[in-house]
Order: structure tokens, then sequence, then C-alpha cells
């Protein structure tokens, strides 16, 4: 039987109980999900990807066990193969990895890892406007955040730069893609502006 996002959810929220961690696979879910229809894919597929990429990382967050099995993503990888998800997905999820050395092949593969690190970097952004809201968040004011190495360090700005890169999107675009494709969500991500 074929899986579906209710599928997808439901096992991402057995695993994860962290409210911001659910809120960036959304995040992340919302970012593939706009990058699918401007390149005429399969919405829905590439939407799974974005909600499951982290969804072991609570209970398994070692990625230096490169080769371990037991530790993000290769934990959750072996769950999708072992419930049926596509193995598209499940390799697209390896692939945000960078510390997995695998090859980022098609789109789908390029445009998680393009999104995954930018969707925290656009949310540090919006929390720390006064409104905490995307709804005026601008790209050139990510773009601005993004010189600032104190702000939201845990981001990786190389990854950012060169997820935009690799999938051929100049970064200003590939920001305000992602921004818009979050506000579509924004009080499920909790960036709407209300108390």
């Amino acid at each position: 039987m074929e899986k579906n996002r209710d599928d997808a959810w439901n096992l991402m929220t057995s695993y994860t109980a962290s409210e911001s961690l659910r809120r960036h696979m959304l995040a992340v879910e919302a970012a593939m999900r706009a990058y699918a229809r401007i390149f005429g894919d399969d919405e829905e597929r590439w939407g799974m990807a974005g909600l499951l990429h982290d969804f072991d990382y609570e209970q398994h967050p070692n990625p230096k066990a490169e080769a371990d099995a037991n530790e993000h993503p290769l934990f959750g990888a072996r769950i999708l193969e072992e419930q049926g998800y596509p193995d598209d997905v499940i390799y697209a999820i390896k692939t945000h990895a960078d510390y997995l050395d695998l090859p980022r092949n098609s789109r789908m593969d390029k445009t998680l890892f393009a999104v995954d690190e930018l969707t925290g970097l656009i949310t540090a952004a919006a929390l720390v406007r006064p409104d905490k809201s995307l709804h005026n968040l601008e790209a050139r004011s990510v773009r601005k955040k993004m010189k600032d190495k104190a702000f939201a360090r845990g981001v990786n700005r190389e990854d950012v730069v060169s997820g935009a890169q690799d999938l051929g999107v100049d970064l200003d675009r590939h920001i305000a893609t992602v921004i818009a494709a979050m506000r579509e969500i924004a009080p499920q991500l909790g960036l709407d502006g209300a108390a």
C-alpha cells in the first residue's frame, strides 16, 4: 500500500516530541512542496521527504557515528525501508546528511539539502522580529542576518549557499521561495505574529 502524508505525519510524531523539531520538519516539508510545484514534480513525494528527514533525530542525534546504522539518518532510513516508503524519498533523506558522503543526484536530493538549513535561518530571523512573524520578512533581511556569525550560530551558512548553487537557483530567490512556502503554514510554525 502506498504511503501518504497521514502515514508520514503519524510516523514523525511518534518519534518526535519536540515542538521545535516538529516545526522544523513542517517548514522543510512546505519548502519541498513549493519546489516540487516549481519543478513540476511530485509534491506529495517531495513533501514526505521533507516531513520525515529528521524524524529519527531526537532519539538518534549522533551524526558523528557516520557508519553507525543506529544513528541519524541511517536509523530512520531503515525504519522507512521496513515500512515501505519510496526508495527515492529514503535516498534523499540519507543525502541531506553531508557526513555520509552520498552524491545528491536528483532534484529532490538537492532540494532537501538546499532548504534544510535555510528553514532554520528563516525561523530564527522571524523569531527576532518584534511581531515574530514571517509575513513581512524579506530575503534581504535574512541575508543580512546571515552575515552575522553570532546569529543562529547552529545554521551552517556554507550549506545554505552551496545548496542554492547546487540547485541552480539565485540565493536571494531561493530565500524568497522558502519564506513564501513557510508563510503558507505560518500558524503551524508559530510564526504568524499571533500571541
